[in-house]
C-alpha cells in the first residue's frame, strides 16, 4: 500500500530545497577571495581568445 502524503508539506519541503540549492550557488559564486575570482576570469578569457585563433577565415565570409 502507499504512504499518505500531505500534499501541504511535500511543497513546502521542495521549496527549501530548492531555496537551500540556490543558497548553496550563491556561496560557491560569491564567497570567494578577488584572486580567485580574477583567475576564473582570465582563464574564461583565454578560453575565448584560444577559441577564436582557431576560428578559420573563409573566403565568403569578409564583412565590408
Amino acid at each position: 500500500m502507499a504512504d499518505i502524503v500531505n500534499l501541504r508539506q511535500a511543497r513546502k519541503a521542495k521549496a527549501r530545497d530548492g531555496k537551500t540549492k540556490d543558497a548553496d550557488a550563491n556561496r560557491a559564486a560569491h564567497g570567494r577571495t578577488k584572486a580567485d575570482k580574477s583567475l576564473t576570469k582570465a582563464r574564461a578569457e583565454k578560453a575565448a581568445r584560444d577559441l577564436d585563433a582557431h576560428k578559420r577565415d573563409t573566403p565568403g565570409d569578409e564583412k565590408s
